[in-house]
């Protein structure tokens, strides 16, 4: 136990001067960190939301739209399905649960209930009396709606969060139809909760050029077509399109989205590109519908509706209109990001200033000196020189908890930072085993060195047992917890890792190179 070969004691000390080098930039701030050339480290672990402040907000996904919708398209299933065979039917409407209308020739009931299922399958369709239908879908597809609907939202939610360029937000699910959002550093969340309040579905369909808009403003409206309001405006009035409802391509086949500024009219505009299905829809349409108004709508409002001049087969085209910089950048962002299946809705808002986090980082770097201080005190007066060495090796505990977290970029919360003081007053635990153990072998009469060896050698077992049952429960805290809970047990593994390295590794290489300074051992300093 006392020999260490070349290589393994090339690789401690390597170890341990990667903790005191990847820990350095922590002690620094931001800015200073950032100025350290590229090719030193200078990656800092990130704070959380309780110690650096930012924003919290709890939404909450507005499913029954989503039912509503899904509802709403079996009135299309029953069209397309109806068109074909030319099966006419009465008094077609939409319910917020369930579609019904009638057929004209009821004797073409088991016709229309074959069409109807294969249609979509996870409806249920009823025939009445008289041949009255009714389609809805089953509680188990409603929930499978609903639940989709909210895994849906919260990777959309995250795209967006991230294309903002904020810092280890947190972002889970609380409830059945809530997501829990925080964002540390961000103390206005006025533009996030812009960006998160827009579905951002677009879609492109051609204006009917017919159409009257007086006559659309007073309800009489062409079939399949809608009256949408504009983002333009004419002579101070808001401009309004009479719109196909079909939609001749969708924004879900959009590759890319960039803002750009044209450089011959000097203003913003977005770029798009389509995917290969998207790009031949797209060419189609305007190859068809050459001297058309084409409108790119956006939940729910025209925000352009230029005229086909000539067919576009590039699969590329470009949105302009009254953008700023920032209107531009963002209307990127939320194409790229995709398409909310649900608007969401602000439940709950906060924001957490700095100053209470500088507190809470003040008084836990307070806690950690003093844990160092008195468990380092402790050990000198219990163990003396043996005590010193248990200290250093605590010390660069330490610096590899830090250092492991900035690699990682882990964030550090106020309940990690009470993990790793745990861990600083544990740290000492195994070197208390050793140490007792070498006292015992020295009462029973070993000779020095022998009682070292065989304290590091009998101790071992105790100390793995001792630190797996904690590392167990570490696991367990990680995995059934969330938020502040799973901060604490990562820095308490980690820590616990970190610990056995440092207990039974560097400590042990001091106490060799102390011996091998020695000529003559006939006590020992403990």
């Amino acid at each position: 136990m006392l020999h260490f070969s070349r290589w393994k004691t090339a690789l401690v000390v390597l170890i341990c001067l990667f903790g005191a080098v990847y820990s350095a930039p922590n002690f620094l701030s931001r800015e200073q960190a950032e100025a350290i050339p590229s090719w030193l480290p200078r990656q800092q672990f990130n704070l959380g939301l309780d110690l650096q402040g930012g924003s919290h907000l709890l939404l909450e996904v507005e499913v029954a739209t989503v039912v509503r919708e899904r509802v709403a398209g079996l009135q299309d299933s029953v069209r397309s399905a109806f068109r074909q065979p030319q099966i006419g039917y009465l008094d077609l409407q939409a319910q917020p649960d369930s579609v019904t209308f009638t057929l004209r020739d009821p004797a073409r009931a088991d016709e229309a209930l074959r069409l109807l299922r294969a249609a979509d399958p996870d409806a249920e369709v009823t025939a009445g009396a008289g041949g009255r239908f009714t389609l809805r879908y089953p509680e188990r597809v409603l929930n499978d709606i609903r639940r989709n609907a909210i895994d849906q939202s919260i990777e959309i939610v995250r795209r967006r969060i991230d294309e903002t360029g904020t810092r280890e937000p947190t972002i889970q699910r609380q409830g059945a139809d809530r997501i829990l959002l925080q964002l540390p550093g961000i103390d206005d969340p006025q533009r996030v909760k812009q960006l998160l309040g827009q579905t951002a579905k677009m879609t492109f369909r051609l204006v009917d050029m017919n159409a009257s808009i007086e006559d659309a403003r007073r309800g009489r409206l062409p079939p399949g077509t809608e009256l949408l309001p504009s983002e333009e405006r004419d002579g101070g009035a808001q401009r309004q399109y009479v719109v196909q409802r079909r939609a001749m391509v969708s924004g879900e086949m959009l590759t890319s989205a960039q803002a750009a500024n044209n450089s011959q009219t000097g203003e913003w505009v977005v770029n798009f590109r389509f995917d290969s299905a998207g790009s031949r829809r797209f060419g189609d349409v305007t190859k068809n519908n050459v001297g058309r108004l084409f409108a790119i709508v956006l939940d729910g409002k025209v925000i352009s509706a230029p005229v086909i001049r000539e067919p576009i087969l590039g699969g590329s085209g470009q949105i302009s209109g009254s953008f700023t910089a920032q209107s531009a950048q963002d209307l990127a962002l939320l194409l790229r990001a995709g398409a909310l299946p649900a608007p969401l809705k602000v439940l709950e808002e906060r924001t957490v200033g700095p100053d209470l986090g500088a507190d809470s980082i003040a008084a836990g770097t307070t806690a950690s000196i003093v844990a160092v201080v008195l468990v380092a005190v402790f050990m000198v007066i219990f163990y003396g020189l043996f005590g010193i060495f248990a200290a250093i090796a605590m010390l660069f505990n330490l610096a590899l908890m830090i250092a492991v977290l900035s690699v990682l970029q882990a964030t550090l919360t106020l309940p990690g930072i009470a993990g790793i003081a745990l861990t600083l007053g544990m740290a000492v635990d195994a070197n208390v085993l050793i140490f007792e153990r070498i006292r015992e072998e020295v009462r029973n009469g070993r000779t020095p060195i022998s009682a070292i060896e065989a304290g590091h050698s009998r101790a071992f077992g105790t100390i793995i047992d001792s630190q797996l049952t904690t590392l167990i429960a570490g696991i367990l805290l990680f995995w059934l917890g969330s938020g502040p809970i799973r901060g604490f047990a990562v820095t308490l593994c980690l820590g616990i890792l970190t610990t056995l390295f440092t207990a039974t590794m560097v400590t042990r290489l001091l106490i060799i190179w102390w011996l091998g300074r020695k000529r003559r051992l006939t006590s020992l300093p403990i």
